[in-house]
């Protein structure tokens, strides 16, 4: 995929008022969306998340970024209800969600997308558009069969979703199966989708990844858009363009753990981040993340081609 982005609605203005005090790993924000402590997760004997305390700001747009093998993943899955820790506490909105499941935690308002699409191939993109609504009173077995309790409110859902289709240009795949769109028309799928149940943070994993460059711009518009719909944005990402475009905040993790945070420009100067991304020995060819070499050639473009403003 092509890093040079572009984004023609412009990248957001930086806050300079995201965080309290210096900034370092786990630093206080002004207005915390997300707030986790002492989250870990291990599967046999590898820790893959060992998270001691980080804040995700509101109304923001936050990068997660880090090496293959970081924990990014994994992170979300926990946030999201998708895993269980085995230690920790977060909250979303000053709400608990640590134990809740993950339908709970999207009716909550946090709602997220996947790296590997999850759409519903048999069924048409209209129908898996509306399976993102909530509260919707046909899923109750004795309503679904008076339908003249429910079609007014269906009517209602349907036409919301024909509105998000045509505003990511899927209106005219309206009646087809979703296994005929491409992995970029996926991807646009599932971000419409997550906005029918009209969600307070979207959590978007890698939305870039498999993407064809003729749909890179548009699916980097929508980013932008969520943030000017007052929605707030936390996504994984190795695009180093893209991030320093359109990132308010940058987390860096390493080996499960928050290695680094701040503005964009900051922390990919920031030597933690290199060493994340190189290692240690750089000298040697440890065959771990298959990134490393595209990202750290981005991070030293970026290094070299600094803004004028």
């Amino acid at each position: 995929m092509s890093s040079n982005v572009k984004p023609t609605r412009g990248a957001p203005v930086k806050s300079v008022n995201l965080h309290i005090g210096e900034i370092e790993p786990g630093v206080p924000k002004v207005d915390p969306i997300i707030v986790a402590d002492h989250v870990t997760r291990s599967f046999g004997g590898l820790t893959a998340v060992d998270v001691a305390h980080v804040e995700i700001p509101r109304n923001a747009i936050t990068a997660l970024i880090g090496p293959n093998g970081a924990g990014k993943t994994t992170f979300f899955n926990l946030l999201t209800g998708f895993d269980k820790p085995d230690t920790g506490r977060w909250t979303f909105l000053g709400k608990s969600l640590a134990g809740i499941p993950s339908f709970r935690v999207a009716r909550l308002g946090q709602v997220r997308t996947f790296q590997l699409t999850k759409a519903l191939n048999l069924l048409s993109v209209l129908d898996n558009m509306k399976l993102g609504a909530k509260g919707q009173k046909g899923e109750n077995m004795f309503v679904a069969l008076l339908p003249w309790l429910w079609r007014k409110q269906e009517e209602a859902n349907e036409a919301k979703a024909m509105e998000l289709l045509g505003r990511f240009k899927l209106d005219t795949k309206a009646e087809d199966y979703a296994a005929s769109l491409s992995g970029g028309q996926r991807k646009l799928l599932e971000m419409a989708r997550a906005l029918m149940s009209d969600p307070t943070l979207v959590m978007l994993d890698e939305p870039m990844a498999g993407v064809n460059p003729a749909l890179t711009q548009s699916l980097l518009d929508h980013i932008l858009d969520l943030k000017t719909q007052g929605m707030t944005v936390l996504f994984v990402e190795h695009d180093m363009q893209m991030v320093r475009h359109i990132a308010d905040w940058v987390i860096v993790m390493a080996e499960g753990k928050i290695v680094a945070e701040g503005p964009p420009d900051a922390v990919m100067s920031n030597p933690a981040v290199i060493d994340a991304y190189l290692g240690s020995h750089h000298d040697q060819d440890l065959g771990v993340d298959p990134h490393a070499e595209e990202t750290m050639h981005a991070l030293k473009e970026l290094l070299d081609d600094e803004p004028s403003s």
